[in-house]
């Protein structure tokens, strides 16, 4: 790729970019969010045409206009978010959109087998897509580019949602191709699987080439700051807190979908003041409805919520009260949900009127005091570094890092007793990840109870004091942070998913 340059509307997202993809190697393709990474391989996959510079494959210039010519020039993508028919077939999938659609469906299926075998992968090329695992399902988007002849292959954050058995398995995968001169891009965020899968690294700033290095040559800290363009200190400080008490108290938690699919278990465990309990799980493990049923947000069948006052020292019982009941009890709870502006913020409003909704003083008549809400607005604007034109901008047409920014500043401004955060630094860059992993320590040190679901278990290990595991919407374990492994709490993860039922 030379000299690309995507631009929308007044943004520029690419300015004149290079970038080189050698066979036989793995390019790791880093940058902090909106610094152009999907946008420069969506131009090579065909979803998006360049505004200048040009694309050349063996020093021939070609022109890829659709995701279908990409495929005709040897070139594949593997999204975040897989695109297959649940109640297909593997092989299904994997020919769907081919030829006329009339293919002997056997043939199919031998080619999908000779194709895993040859690389590792492991899949039953006549399952249907609903019984099988994230992992799998992966596998497939995989194959399926492999099917049609790719030698190129570009992965979006591949291990985002695997264990990490999966993930090792997945490099292995990723060797073995590389080993038969594919060409491979992986985008990705985490430091440690750049170092240990990739031959290369390119780091994108601001939409703009910084620069390609060796991994060899290189380590997290370095790349840390050729992303940021500034040192960046890696370390997550976890302090002990003196005397924990128990503070938050949940028994045999169980909540039923509308469809009576149980989404919790029996789900008991006690979170303590000055601790971080990390909630770790494959997506989908129950993790959303656990924050919102302590919440009073998702109905819940059986069991009990209790916060112990720390004035009082009572028990006070959460479940069956609304979201507005429950702040009316003092118990000082907040919520940092994973529905940023569905749940979490109003889009319309700006940085004032959010910040207001959580602190308002009434006034003469109909009016509100607003002095409290814009020094609090401006406050988290300075410490997280918000990008907006002014406090007062619809957070709906900031960033989705940046509307983060606003709610975990708001959430933890509150000064709670329990705070509770889903995917807290999803869609932060690295320097404001390790700020909000740095606030939550405070808030911890401050005798506040903290669970924090996250999806990088590297994070988990460093930041939390103890993980609660969650596989199927039961609980699969509560583990040492500071004493277990990523391979324990991996298993964990699907420990009910690999018993027969």
């Amino acid at each position: 790729m030379k000299g690309i340059t995507k631009r929308f509307g007044q943004v520029v997202a690419n300015d004149s970019i290079d970038l080189e993809i050698r066979r036989g190697e793995v390019l790791a393709l880093l940058g902090e969010n909106g610094s152009g990474k999907t946008t420069l391989m969506n131009m090579l996959s065909g979803i998006y045409q360049p505004d200048e510079g040009e694309i050349l494959k063996d020093g021939k210039t070609i022109y890829i206009r659709s995701p279908r010519e990409a495929y005709e020039y040897g070139i594949g993508m593997i999204h975040q978010h897989y695109k297959l028919v649940e109640v297909f077939t593997s092989t299904q999938n994997i020919i769907l959109g081919l030829n006329d659609g009339r293919m002997d469906l056997k043939a199919a299926e031998a080619k999908v087998k000779e194709i895993c075998d040859r690389y590792g992968f492991e899949i039953d090329a006549t399952e249907k897509v609903y019984e099988m695992s994230v992992s799998q399902k992966q596998t497939i988007e995989i194959v399926k580019v492999l099917y049609r002849g790719a030698d190129i292959l570009i992965l979006d954050e591949p291990t985002a949602v695997l264990t990490p058995q999966e993930t090792k398995k997945l490099f292995a995968v990723l060797r073995n191709m590389k080993a038969d001169g594919k060409a491979i891009v992986i985008i990705t965020h985490k430091l440690n699987e750049v170092m240990e899968v990739s031959d290369k690294v390119t780091v994108l700033r601001k939409g703009k080439l910084i620069g390609t290095v060796n991994t060899s040559e290189t380590n997290p800290q370095a790349l840390t700051d050729m992303m940021v363009g500034h040192a960046v200190s890696l370390n997550i400080d976890r302090p002990l807190y003196p005397n924990p008490q128990e503070k938050l108290i949940v028994e045999n938690l169980t909540c039923v979908d509308e469809e009576g699919v149980k989404k919790l278990d029996s789900v008991s465990f006690t979170a303590n003041t000055g601790e971080i309990l990390g909630v770790a799980g494959i997506s989908g493990s129950g993790q959303k409805e656990l924050l919102e049923a302590i919440t009073g947000l998702y109905p819940v069948k059986e069991g009990s919520v209790k916060i112990i006052k720390s004035d009082t020292k009572e028990a006070v019982e959460l479940v069956g009260l609304t979201p507005k009941k429950i702040r009316q009890t003092g118990v000082g709870m907040a919520f940092v949900p994973e529905d940023r502006l569905g749940m979490g913020l109003v889009g319309s409003m700006g940085m004032t009127g959010n910040m207001l909704l959580r602190s308002w003083k009434k006034g003469k008549g109909a009016l509100v005091h607003k002095k409290e809400p814009e020094a609090l607005a401006n406050k988290v604007l300075e410490e997280l570094e918000v990008v907006t034109p002014d406090i007062n901008y619809p957070v709906r047409r900031l960033s989705g890092g940046n509307v983060q920014k606003v709610l975990v500043g708001r959430e933890i401004a509150s000064e709670p007793e329990v705070l509770m955060t889903a995917y807290a630094v999803r869609g932060l860059d690295i320097n404001t990840s390790y700020t909000i992993y740095n606030l939550l320590t405070e808030q911890k040190m401050k005798g506040v109870a903290v669970l924090y679901v996250g999806e990088d278990l590297d994070v988990l290990l460093e930041l939390a004091d103890r993980i609660l595991v969650l596989c199927g919407g039961q609980v699969a374990g509560i583990v040492d942070a500071r004493t277990t492994t990523k391979e324990e709490i991996g298993l964990l993860m699907t420990q009910f998913n690999t018993k027969e039922d």
